[in-house]
């Protein structure tokens, strides 16, 4: 009765929260970062809390207790008749410097809910919706120029951002005979991206003006992936996995507006002005990106796994459009993206009666990222470290995943700005069997 209790208020829990994407605001920082102003800011790509704690890898995971949504194909391992349910929640802290200058920022936010079925036999699916990408930042400087300072008093210039892509996707694999699998994935990507440049002048005999650009965008794409799993050793087997995912052009509108001010009551302030511009095809693009992993798995026991993606921006446009490349007088350039992960996990005894410790699975990883957007000349690489644990939960394979995420991106040259940073994760894996046929004697 006590267990049956229990389990209906975690239930509830994983209810309750899964609402909170309904209640967020537009205005919200999904990200918070000074890089995310340029193109489409920020690119969501760790996929769940459990892929998170472990580097970020995915593309040669098979793991049937968790939903792996980094590679198709990997669906396909999996009880025959599970439903698995994953919500999970990103938490960043992060730490600024830029020469004598020096700030913090915090964050706090829904990573994504996906769940997974079987469909029949080899065949299952999954769907779900998660970030694609975040802008968050805002940075406020007083004009330097004392002559212009001379004639129309102080001058704040403020550049704000916020907003953001989301991605929905369908997905599902099959596996047409024993160690391979085939998977694919359709993906709609939603949002609105806004950025605003405001001069704030103390004169009363000069105005003060806002402008910027909303962008409402959406896209169609698509993802294909592999597996193969083959065995070394009694106790050991290799996986290699592949994943590919599709260029597409981005579709919607970019709206310039301009605003201007005056604390002079007897000045009529103008009329707002604003002017829309719809993306043509082939205007602005998204890239493609291909990946490739390699794992080798103890059994149930432990697992060590390598990821390496690459993508192409330097088509894309950005660079080229108004609302996505211009940010105040830094040069922006699209460039190519890379990825290096790697990581690794291991439970001392899944099935242990006696001690709950050894039920709980340890993971850590690292990584190196190159982002897809080119500074003054200088590429923007991060590099970090993560470690994870997941507690069971109940029976079956329901669990609990604390993960962080430390690291930094930038380094502290011209425009560049050094970003140190420690991510929390939290991820709630729901599993159950369902179309169980009852039988009575």
């Amino acid at each position: 009765m006590l267990r049956r209790t229990v389990r209906n208020i975690f239930l509830g829990l994983v209810s309750i929260l899964c609402s909170l994407p309904m209640m967020a605001q537009d205005e919200a920082y999904g990200a918070y970062s000074p890089y995310s102003m340029y193109g489409i800011g920020d690119l969501t790509r760790f996929g769940t809390a459990y892929n998170r704690s472990m580097g970020g890898v995915g593309i040669a995971t098979r793991d049937k207790r968790n939903i792996n949504i980094l590679n198709p194909a990997a669906v396909t391992e999996r009880d025959l008749q599970s439903f698995m349910l994953d919500f999970s929640l990103a938490q960043g802290n992060r730490y600024y410097a830029q020469g004598d200058i020096k700030s913090v920022n915090n964050t706090f936010n829904v990573n994504s809910i996906i769940i997974s079925t079987p469909v029949w036999k080899s065949l299952a699916m999954y769907a779900g919706i998660t970030p694609y990408s975040n802008i968050g930042y805002k940075i406020s400087a007083f004009v330097s120029d004392p002559g212009i300072v001379s004639q129309t008093g102080a001058i704040l210039n403020t550049v704000q951002g916020y907003g953001g892509l989301t991605k929905a996707f369908l997905g599902g694999g099959f596996s047409p005979f024993k160690g391979f699998s085939l998977g694919g994935e359709v993906q709609y990507i939603f949002g609105n991206l806004h950025k605003d440049n405001s001069l704030s002048i103390s004169s009363s005999s000069y105005r003060s003006i806002k402008s910027g650009y909303t962008l409402t965008l959406g896209a169609m794409t698509g993802k294909v992936g592999a597996q193969y799993a083959f065995p070394i050793s009694n106790k050991a087997s290799v996986v290699l996995g592949a994943t590919y995912e599709f260029a597409t052009d981005l579709k919607g509108t970019v709206d310039k507006f301009e605003v201007q001010t005056i604390s002079s009551l007897n000045d009529s302030t103008p009329s707002p002005r604003s002017n829309s511009e719809k993306l043509v095809k082939g205007q602005v693009r998204l890239a493609s990106e291909m990946g490739f992993g390699l794992a080798l798995k103890g059994g149930d026991k432990w697992t060590a796994e390598v990821n390496y993606l690459r993508s192409d921006w330097t088509s894309s446009g950005m660079d080229k459009v108004a609302g996505f490349a211009n940010v105040g007088n830094v040069a922006f350039y699209a460039s190519k993206a890379q990825s290096i992960r790697a990581g690794m996990s291991y439970v001392p005894n899944r099935n242990d009666i006696r001690y709950y410790r050894k039920k709980i699975t340890y993971r850590a990883g690292t990584y190196w990222d190159q982002a897809y957007c080119n500074i003054d000349g200088k590429s923007v690489d991060a590099f970090g470290l993560t470690f994870g644990v997941t507690l069971p939960v109940f029976q079956l394979s329901n669990g609990l995943t604390f993960g962080v995420d430390m690291g930094q991106r930038g380094v502290l040259s011209g425009s560049m700005v050094r970003e140190r940073y420690i991510n929390f994760n939290i991820g709630l894996n729901v599993h159950d069997i369902w179309f169980i046929k009852q039988r009575y004697e």
